[in-house]
This record gives structure tokens, C-alpha cells and sequence, in this order.
């Protein structure tokens, strides 16, 4: 299977991961291998839990790391069961966790996923093509304060109430089936001096349904401390993520792991008993540099938060 995919922050991960030969690591969003090759090319005597929902991903990450496969362990799986899966296989602890949060190129360039507002396909959307919720389902069956609540609290959209109202009004006449014909009942919502001054209308939406479809945010937060907990002392944890819903979670998760105090801030003394578990490796999130976002625009909105255990 054969698959076009630029790992995001490819140096900057492995760098900052600090792999050790004889390591332990999951990549919980294997995706294309792109970054789990390169960790599995550093191990030695190390293991490699390659964890992802998207069987086709996993079919191809599989190929790529047939050549370390007696190293690497496969995994179909959401990484938010990631302490399971470690439970499942006798691991413990472990030296690394990578999570790249964002969408594939595959997904976004295969237009029969349906995550693209650009390129005609059925209202898909789903990472796990077992699950059954789909974006046809949400933008078909969903009621305008639901469809509201999802565009503007996954997507910030502005303008959530009048492309909710204009979908449902625009399905009473014909079931809206394919990402066009959604992309332009959000194209239409907007006033036409407006509509494409900051991209493409339709990208908001799309995120907000992608998010709800996948059930990305849920949990994120409670995993990526839990995931942060089953490290090794010095052992580290990567997170990119690419919208501000997600770095702000990764934020908050990292700050609370690496502070002595999670009272509220007008609290006169601390009644919270906790107590600082690592360090934030980098204050701001690294993001690419000038040369990379030559070779891959979609990296621009990419940012890397790292968190060592002590």
C-alpha cells in the first residue's frame, strides 16, 4: 500500500525524544510510520508500540516497519487506551510517547474519506471506519442547537447558529451526501464580501464535524496525563497538535503535571496536595521552521509541547 506522507517536526520529535537503544516507546498516533521509522531505526535491544484507529494507516505503517518488525508491536486501537494496551502487553513503564494529533495526508488527500472540503466524496470522516457514527449521520440527524453547539465549540466558528439553520433548512428538500455539497451550504452562509477572506469558509465546519465524528477531544486531557504518568524518570512525552482547542488541553495537561500547586488561584493556601511530577522541556510550543513549511505547508499550524518525567 502505497501512501504520500511528510511527518510534522520530524527532527525536532526525534531530537527531543531522546531515544535510547534499549528504550521503550509508543507512538500512539502511528499514522504513515513517518516518525515511528525513525524512532525504530534508534533501537536496539528497544521496543516500539505503534498504536492507531485508522486500519488503513496501520496496514501501511506495518509495511514501512517490516524491516524492524521483531522490534515493533502493532497495535488497532485509540491511543486513549493506551495505559490498557501497556497493561495488556506486561509494560509498566516506558521511556517515551509520541502523539501526533493531527489528520493525515492520506486522510485528507484520499477523497473517499471525506475529510476534505475540497475534493467531492461521501460525508465520511471516520478515523476507524468500524465505528458507525459518520458526518452524514451528524450533518443529516442532528438538530440545530446540537449542530451549533459542535460548530462553535469545535470549530470557533462565528457564525455556528447560521450554518446550522442552513444545513437543516437545506436537507428538508435533499439529503446532503457529499463533502461539496456541505462545503457549499457553509460557503453560502457567509456574506459574499467576507466568505473567503481568511481561507477557505468551509474549514471550520469541517474541523468541528471531523472533531465530533472522531471524538478527538474527549478524554484528551485524562490521557495525556495518564499517558504521562507511565514514564520512566527522565522519560518523556511529545505532543503535536494543530488547532488551539487541542494545544490549549495539551497545555493545561503538561502545566498541571509540572506544578506543585493546581489550586485555584485565589485560594489563600493549598488544600490540593500535588505535587510536581516533571518539567516542561520547552516554556512554548517548537513549531517549524521556515525550510520545512517550504516542503510542507500543512506543517504550519503544527506545535510540539515536551514534558520530562522526573
Amino acid at each position: 500500500m502505497e501512501f504520500f506522507h511528510i511527518p510534522v517536526l520530524l527532527d525536532e520529535c526525534i531530537e527531543n525524544l531522546n531515544v535510547k537503544s534499549d528504550g521503550i516507546y509508543v507512538d500512539g498516533t502511528v499514522g504513515f510510520a513517518g516518525h515511528s521509522t525513525e524512532i525504530a531505526k534508534r533501537l536496539n535491544e528497544g521496543r516500539l508500540i505503534a498504536i492507531d484507529k485508522d486500519e488503513d494507516a496501520l496496514i501501511a505503517a506495518g509495511e514501512r516497519l517490516a524491516p524492524f518488525k521483531d522490534k515493533v508491536t502493532l497495535l488497532h486501537d485509540d491511543f486513549k487506551n493506551m495505559t490498557s494496551d501497556l497493561d495488556a502487553l506486561g509494560i509498566d513503564k516506558v521511556d517515551g510517547v509520541l502523539l501526533d494529533l493531527g489528520v493525515s495526508s492520506y486522510q485528507l488527500d484520499n477523497p473517499e474519506r471525506g475529510f476534505s472540503y475540497m475534493k467531492d466524496a461521501p460525508l465520511d470522516m471516520r478515523m476507524d471506519k468500524n465505528q458507525y457514527l459518520t458526518a452524514f449521520n451528524i450533518v443529516n440527524e442532528y438538530g440545530v442547537g446540537e449542530l451549533t453547539k459542535i460548530l462553535y465549540e469545535y470549530g470557533e466558528e462565528k457564525l455556528a447558529r447560521r450554518i446550522a439553520q442552513n444545513i437543516v433548512k437545506a436537507r428538508e428538500s435533499q439529503t446532503i451526501s457529499t463533502t461539496l455539497q456541505l462545503a457549499k451550504i457553509v460557503e453560502m452562509s457567509y456574506p459574499p464580501h467576507t466568505r473567503f477572506k481568511f481561507g477557505h469558509p468551509a474549514k471550520r465546519t469541517f474541523q468541528a464535524i471531523r472533531i465530533a465524528v472522531n471524538d478527538e477531544l474527549t478524554n484528551l486531557k485524562e490521557c495525556i496525563l495518564a499517558s504521562a504518568r507511565r514514564l520512566k524518570s527522565g522519560g518523556r512525552m511529545e505532543v503535536i497538535s494543530f488547532h488551539s482547542l487541542e494545544d490549549r488541553i495539551v497545555k493545561t495537561a503538561f502545566r498541571e503535571l509540572s506544578v506543585d500547586c493546581i489550586c485555584p488561584k485565589d485560594f489563600p493556601v493549598c488544600v490540593c496536595d500535588h505535587h510536581r511530577e516533571g518539567n516542561l522541556v520547552n516554556s512554548k510550543p517548537i513549531e517549524a521552521t521556515n525550510e520545512e513549511l517550504e516542503r510542507n505547508p500543512r506543517a504550519k499550524s503544527a506545535k510540539l509541547r515536551v514534558f520530562e518525567k522526573i
